[in-house]
């Protein structure tokens, strides 16, 4: 995949250089000079542009890859302009850094449907591991092959055999974590049908996870 990163600040440069650990084409955008240059040999491709200006990321086709970051620190109005650039231009699936409630609320009035809090996603994936650390939210099983935990939201009231994962997005179900239980249950009853929350420990390609996500 080829991932677009705008800000590369600590979290956009740690993200981009794990997507490219993964085996992930990233493309870089930053105004300041000296982060474009410290991320250049470790991103795929830096730009130094600001992103803020629509012009700008038109000509570097950030917009046409498969995803984008927004990442622009504690900025908030660049962050929303940004965001809204993006989509005008086209961007299909557009994600970004928030930095408060109110800032999320208008990402999502904009249309923005992945809006990242890092401490709240840290903190999160940090209790489950103090409760239940034997269960794991992501292993790499080989080249592009992952098994990973994926919330059900959009899903939630639906069985396994109406979603029919396989076939439609290639993905295996191998186990169905309830909320409030701490086992999962392994091999699940296909015919159940999934509440808000629970968590879908899937198997397969790291771009087909991507899907299911968006």
């Amino acid at each position: 995949m080829e991932i677009g990163i705008i800000g590369l600040g600590k979290f956009g440069f740690f993200l981009g250089s794990s997507l490219v650990d993964m085996g992930h084409r990233v493309i870089g955008v930053d105004s300041d000079p000296a982060k474009v240059q410290a991320a250049q040999e470790t991103l795929t491709q830096v730009y130094t542009a600001n992103a803020s200006d629509s012009i700008a990321l038109e000509q570097l086709g950030i917009a046409d890859l498969a995803q984008v970051v927004v990442s622009v620190g504690q900025s908030m109005e660049a962050s929303i302009l940004i965001a809204l650039h993006l989509k005008e231009l086209g961007a299909k699936d557009v994600w970004v850094k928030a930095v408060s409630e109110d800032h999320e609320k208008i990402l999502k009035r904009i249309g923005i449907k992945h809006v990242i809090f890092p401490e709240r996603v840290a903190a999160e994936e940090l209790a489950r591991k103090l409760v239940d650390p034997g269960f794991l939210d992501s292993l790499s099983l080989g080249k592009d092959v992952v098994l990973r935990e994926l919330e059900v939201d959009k899903w939630a009231g639906k069985n396994l055999i109406e979603l029919n994962l396989t076939n439609t997005l290639k993905i295996q179900v191998v186990a169905v974590k309830r909320v409030g239980k701490r086992e999962p249950d392994f091999i699940p009853d296909a015919r159940r049908p999934l509440n808000k929350g629970e968590l879908l420990v899937v198997l397969g390609k790291d771009e087909d996870i991507a899907k299911a996500e968006a």
